[in-house]
């Protein structure tokens, strides 16, 4: 995605440019967080065996702590840390992030993730210039302080759980540690900026899978991932209402009517009122119709479509069976 689509963010530390040729362009979110995302740019710029480039995009730290990120790249010629005008969330975030570089892949790390080990970059690199219809790559999910498996950032069908360790296709990729192909990146648009949080790369996924591209789980290649109770999904805020409108606006971009898609948010409301944010729900739905009109459709091809079968509806059963998951997911209340 071209750098003239975005103003130029300020340049807060680091290199001012990055190489005219290198490999991997590794891009993390911050605002604020100091310590676990100081820990993340640390791991990204400790990779070995292949060049590349780690940019910071703060998005709201206060002063203190965008300092703090400062001084760890200060003077570094693989890093640049950038300021942005305010918060573009997510999607708008990776966004921003991936324009500032040019390497033909790009890595996105959580700011509160950290590569498994030292050669993690270079393979994911290598896993898509081994396969040119690769469009993606979704790491594994570690539990940061374990190394066991980090459910909470499962995003596949369950069934799928017990090849966790192996790799298959898939429709989508976890955010926090996840490979895109540049060229891939640039023919699909990148993130949807309405998004803002949630669903962002599903909806990538759908629109990359319509251009011929295949997503892969790679459960050899893995990020550790700093879990904790804050990151875990709350029950607060607006985090249930961007879920839910988020979804439906997608099921609405990829030509489902409202009828279709009708036992999906009628699940999510019945889960909100068992969380006691029904009023978020509620309101999702008409904010999906109204971003829906303004958004280009993405119909899915038939290819596309039989893509998606094989390779996650083929593992999810048939729509009551998702609709009953839907109802049962999450249903405790976990204020």
């Amino acid at each position: 995605m071209s750098a003239a689509r975005y103003p130029q963010p300020e340049l807060v530390a680091g290199a001012a440019t990055a190489p005219a040729a290198y490999d991997a362009d590794v891009i993390i979110l911050a605002m604020d967080r100091a310590e676990e995302t100081i820990a993340a740019i640390a791991s990204a710029r400790a990779q070995d065996g292949l060049a590349k480039h780690v940019w910071i995009a703060d998005q709201g730290s206060t002063p203190e702590n965008l300092a703090r990120l400062a001084a760890a790249v200060d003077g570094a010629e693989d890093a640049t840390l950038v300021r942005l005008d305010r918060n573009h969330g997510v999607a708008g975030g990776r966004n921003r992030a991936s324009a500032l570089g040019h390497a033909r892949m790009i890595f996105a790390l959580d700011n509160d993730a950290e590569f498994a080990d030292a050669t993690t970059l270079a393979r994911a690199v290598a896993a898509l210039d081994e396969a040119p219809d690769l469009g993606a790559i979704g790491c594994r999910i570690l539990v940061f302080a374990s190394g066991e498996e980090d459910l909470s950032s499962w995003g596949y069908p369950p069934a799928l759980l017990p090849r966790a360790a192996g790799s298959f296709d898939s429709c989508t990729f976890v955010g926090a540690g996840h490979a895109i192909r540049r060229t891939a990146w640039d023919a699909a648009g990148g993130y949807d900026d309405a998004l803002f949080f949630c669903w962002e790369e599903f909806d990538f996924c759908l629109r990359a899978i319509n251009l011929g591209w295949r997503i892969r789980y790679r459960g050899d290649i893995a990020v550790r991932h700093k879990v904790s109770g804050e990151h875990r999904f709350a029950w607060s805020g607006t985090r249930w209402h961007y879920f839910v409108r988020n979804r439906i606006y997608i099921g609405l971009k990829s030509g489902d009517g409202v009828l279709a898609l009708l036992p999906r948010y009628a699940a999510y409301l019945v889960k909100g009122a068992r969380n006691g944010v029904l009023r978020q729900g509620l309101a999702a739905g008409p904010a999906a119709l109204r971003l829906a009109r303004h958004a280009p459709r993405q119909v899915p091809t038939a290819a596309a479509l039989d893509y998606m079968a094989r390779n996650d509806g083929a593992y999810r059963g048939g729509l009551l069976g998702r609709v009953r998951r839907e109802l049962l997911a999450t249903l405790p209340a976990t204020k």
